[in-house]
Parts: structure tokens; C-alpha cells; sequence
């Protein structure tokens, strides 16, 4: 209640009072049909204004409003909040809201607006049900012509088939896409992504913010054109060492990144697929050649993937914990003194036609010596996978570098890179002016902005 309210409800009783005026109370009823007078009922006394119904009247018009304990904005703390619900579930608006609805069934609260909107939300179901039997039905009749009594044979076929395929697909989500209880399911994390709804809700969250920041990350590390000439991520992949989320891009300690990360991947598209992980660093200086070569340091393949699993640890791959064959082990990223950053880069690649790659092979290609020159582009084009997801980190020197290289028996860790100094090609002039002027030793202070500096 505001302060202008407070000062002026008694001036309102006195007036009200000395006029002999009764005030009316509006009553609304719920009903689950609208009606055709929606004005409220007002019911009115003709008392007198010292009468008992007066008195009564006036009191709960009058008295401070209080907040009721069903009601959706309780004046918590936050530390409340927290100690009941957790700020996963959403605002402190809709906490609050849970918090004190009680045992009531989502479907059932008594609101008018809410309820009535389900009616027609559950028609327009209906129509888009009965849509979907439509097509599936075409799509039978379909499967079972004969593709020579098509004009395009085969070929048209399949694209027609391929094309209903889709529209029921879209009709899957049109259907639940404004359910209320599929909304809240799904911001409580709570979705099925074995169904089309969910998997299209959760896409169109992840590129309204986290995609804009992986292609951002993409282009402002010149990931491409350096490791592959073209790249659009089609997966949502997330990276945590030791527990805790990491960003896109992140200077991480060297002790945070010794052990292998886990990996929270989530694909939008319905069907299992096999799925390599490769983590490269780009970014390995080459002293002989003055440039920099590439370093594998972590490889796996043959790991099974659906939209229904999102949570990876890499370093359960190849045990009974994790399927997948692990063909090069991780090994923890590291920079020398003096060097730049390194670009750890995380590619998850989808194997074609859910084929198995072989682990020996891949061993004896990568591992060991293998590891170094190892390049995505190659691998995409040895063995025929496609990059669907990314993710990257970056490393520099700290003072925790040289024992995790000592403990993981890294050589190299005494070595310090220093740029070398460029000396000027240009012959030297006579001074001039200003300069002229001022080489006596009395100017001794200044030389150091006459001297010519490479």
C-alpha cells in the first residue's frame, strides 16, 4: 500500500459516513463458460450508516490489504526462495508460485482465462491429430505403390516420401508446440526428447543464445578458415573440468585441465547415430620452421548417440561405464614460457551411415607419434565423418604448467620462447631541427626520444 493510500482512506470513511453513502462490493463467480454480462454483480444496502451490515461494509473495503498465502507474489527473500525451490525452476515470480499453490494439478487452476484457453488450445489438437492420421495414411498407400507406375520412378518416390515425412514431423510439433503443460515441463527440464516437440523447443533455445556464441567463437578465433575451410555447428556441445561449466573460449589453470573434461551433448535430430570426438590443439610452435603444427590430444570413436542422452565423460570411454573405442588417450594440454595461447578445439564428428571405424587403426595412425600433425580436415576426409558439433579452451603458461608436464612425463618444460628483436633496414639520418638542437649533453634526459628505436 502506498503512502497516499494510507493518508487518504480515512478521509474517504468520513466522507462516506457523513453522506450516508454504502459502498458496493463487486462479486465475480467462476464459471467455465464465459457469460454474456461479464460486469461484475453489484450488490448494494440500503442500511443505514450506523447500522451493523454499514459497518461491516465499510471495514473490508477499508482495511489493509494483506498478501494471501496461495498468493503468487509472497514477499520472500531469495535465500527463502532457495531454501524451497531451486533457481532452476525459473523466476522468483513462478518459485513463489509453486512454492504456495499447494497440491493443486497444473491443468486444474481455477482461472477462467486458463481454462478456457485449454479448450481451444485442446481443438486445435484435435484438427492437427486428425491431420497426422491423414498423412500417415497417405504415406502407407504411398510406400506400398509400385515406383514404376510413377513419372519420376524410384527417386520421386523416395523425395515424396521423404517430403510427407517432414510435414508430419512439423504437424508433431504445430500439435503440443502451446500446450501449457509441455511448456512447463520443458523449462523445468523435465522434456522428453524422444518427441518432436521437445527436441524443436530445446533447438530454438539453444540457437537464440548459446549457437550465436559458439559461431562467434568460431570466427573471432579463426578457427575457420585455419582448421576447416567451412563449419556451421548443428549440435549443442558444452564442456565442464572437474564439475564446473566452462565457457567457449576460457583460459583455464593447468591443473583444471589435467584430467579429461565431460561433455554435455544434446542432437535435435530423432534416430541413433555413432558419433568421434577429437580434441586438437592448432597452436604447437615449430621452432624449425618459424610456424606453428597441430597436436592430437584426445580421440574416440564408435560412441553411440540419441537425442534422449546428453551427459559424456571422456574419461569412462572404452570401460564398462561408457561405450566407444578410445583411440588416443588424453593428454593435458600445455603451453611453453613465452608462448601464445593455445586453441584446445573439441570436434564431434557424426560417422556416415552409422559405420564403425576401426580402433586399431585408428590407434596406429594417431597414437604416439601419431599425435602430432594431426589435422580434422584429413580425418574428415579419410574416413568419411562429418563435424556436427564444437567447443573450445585455451591454455597459456602458469605456474602449475611445469608439474602437471612433470607429472604426465612431458618433456619441454624448461624451454622459453622469446621473440627476436627486428633491427631496422633503414640507413641512418642526420639529425635535424628539434633533434639537431638538442644533442649537447645538457640534454642528456632527452636523448631517449631522439634516438631512433627498431
Amino acid at each position: 500500500m502506498s503512502r497516499c493510500q494510507q493518508v487518504g482512506r480515512p478521509i474517504l470513511q468520513s466522507l462516506r459516513q457523513a453522506t450516508g453513502q454504502t459502498p458496493s462490493i463487486a462479486v465475480r463467480h467462476f464459471a467455465s463458460t464465459s457469460r454474456q454480462n461479464d460486469d461484475a454483480t453489484t450488490i448494494s444496502s440500503t442500511t443505514q450508516p450506523g447500522s451493523q451490515a454499514s459497518k461491516s461494509a465499510h471495514a473490508a473495503l477499508l482495511s489493509p490489504k494483506t498478501v494471501a498465502t496461495g498468493s503468487p507474489v509472497p514477499t520472500w527473500t531469495e535465500e527463502q526462495l532457495t531454501s524451497l525451490l531451486s533457481p532452476e525452476h525459473g523466476s522468483r515470480r513462478r518459485r513463489a508460485a509453486l512454492a504456495t499453490s499447494g497440491n493443486i494439478p497444473f491443468e486444474q487452476l481455477p482461472y477462467q482465462c486458463f481454462q478456457e484457453a485449454r479448450k481451444i488450445l485442446s481443438l486445435d489438437r484435435e484438427e492437427k491429430v486428425a491431420q497426422i492420421a491423414a498423412e500417415t495414411a497417405k504415406i502407407k498407400r504411398l510406400e506400398a505403390a509400385d515406383p514404376s507406375t510413377m513419372r519420376g520412378g524410384e527417386p520421386y518416390k523416395q523425395k515424396r516420401l521423404e517430403s510427407l515425412r517432414k510435414h508430419v514431423e512439423e504437424l508433431k510439433v504445430l500439435a503440443d508446440i502451446n500446450d501449457p503443460s509441455v511448456k512447463r515441463r520443458f523449462e523445468d527440464g523435465m522434456g522428453d526428447m524422444s518427441k518432436p516437440v521437445y527436441r524443436f523447443l530445446a533447438n530454438r533455445k539453444w540457437r537464440a543464445m548459446d549457437h550465436k556464441i559458439i559461431v562467434q567463437r568460431i570466427n573471432q578465433f579463426n578457427i575457420v578458415p585455419d582448421i576447416l575451410p567451412k563449419f556451421e555447428p548443428t549440435m549443442d556441445v558444452k564442456l565442464s573440468f572437474r564439475g564446473y561449466p566452462t565457457p567457449p573460449g576460457a583460459v583455464l589453470d593447468s591443473r583444471m585441465t589435467e584430467v579429461a573434461p565431460a561433455l554435455r551433448m544434446q542432437v535435435f535430430d530423432k534416430g541413433e547415430r555413432l558419433l568421434s570426438i577429437a580434441i586438437m590443439d592448432p597452436d604447437v610452435p615449430d621452432v624449425e620452421s618459424d610456424g606453428f603444427k597441430r597436436r592430437c590430444h584426445f580421440l574416440a570413436a564408435n560412441i553411440p548417440w540419441d537425442p534422449t542422452k546428453n551427459q559424456l565423460a571422456l574419461r569412462h570411454i572404452g570401460s564398462e561405464v561408457a561405450e566407444g573405442s578410445l583411440a588416443v588417450p588424453w593428454l593435458p594440454p600445455f603451453a611453453q614460457l613465452g608462448a601464445p595461447y593455445h586453441r584446445l578445439t573439441v570436434f564431434v564428428m557424426e560417422q556416415a551411415d552409422g559405420k564403425l571405424l576401426d580402433a586399431e587403426k585408428l590407434k596406429e595412425l594417431y597414437n604416439g607419434e601419431g599425435r602430432e600433425n594431426f589435422g580434422i580436415k584429413s580425418f574428415r576426409d579419410k574416413f568419411g565423418v562429418t563435424p556436427v558439433g564444437f567447443n573450445m579452451f585455451r591454455t597459456v603458461w602458469d605456474e602449475n604448467t611445469a608439474g602437471v608436464m612433470e607429472r604426465h612425463g612431458i618433456p619441454g618444460a624448461d624451454i622459453e620462447f622469446r621473440r627476436t628483436r627486428v633491427m631496422t633496414l633503414k640507413t641512418p639520418r642526420k639529425a635535424k631541427g628539434w633533434e639537431a638542437k638538442r644533442q649537447k649533453p645538457k640534454f642528456r634526459s632527452l636523448w631517449k626520444y631522439t634516438k631512433r628505436i627498431a
